[in-house]
């Protein structure tokens, strides 16, 4: 396999934040909503999204993840067509959080990095990238806007420092669904 790096923005001066909403989860009865796992399509569009990031030279440096079950096993996926070794922080604040808690621990990250991938919920993702995204790709706003669902990727580029954040000092570069391929069962399987 190839030497995959990281990628970088053009200049030092922009930082790129990546926004994924968690892939499909399943609903076990039972068991509690931090804990509920992936479901098979959530297993099959996870790695998608990591396909994605990778063609699109979208390569982290530092991953926030949620502490949900579904969270972590949606990196796990994304992790394993990266090919690259970014440092993984499992936030709690990244679970349930709002826009202003969200832009919060945004603007911690250290200044040497310069991707971030950030991995969490609904109605958070959406409502923070619609908030950050100042201008950008029209296409990209129009569809993020009308809906946001699971494995859903949006790709913004900020001016200058993490700790400015605020909302309109972003611009979204793309916005995009990866879906995995559903296994067809051959006519043998199906006993035909």
């Amino acid at each position: 396999m190839a030497d995959r790096t990281v990628a970088r923005p053009a200049t030092q001066a922009s930082a790129r934040l990546i926004v994924l909403r968690h892939a499909k989860s399943a609903w076990p009865e039972g068991v509690p909503d931090h804990e509920r796992p992936l479901a098979g399509r959530g297993r099959r569009d996870a790695p998608a999204a990591g396909r994605w990031l990778y063609e699109a030279r979208c390569l982290p440096d530092l991953v926030i993840c949620s502490t949900a079950r579904r969270t972590r096993q949606t990196w796990e996926l994304v992790a394993a067509e990266l090919g690259a070794t970014p440092e993984v922080v499992f936030e709690p604040r990244v679970y349930e959080a709002s826009v202003s808690a969200l832009v919060s621990v945004v603007r911690e990250v250290p200044e040497r990095r310069r991707t971030v991938l950030l991995i969490g919920h609904q109605p958070g993702v959406q409502d923070m990238v619609l908030s950050l995204a100042g201008d950008g790709d029209d296409e990209a706003l129009g569809r993020a806007r009308v809906k946001f669902p699971t494995a859903a990727v949006a790709v913004l580029m900020l001016p200058g420092a993490w700790a400015r954040l605020a909302p309109g000092t972003a611009a979204l570069t793309d916005f995009a669904v990866p879906r995995g391929v559903r296994a067809r069962r051959s006519k043998d399987a199906e006993g035909g």
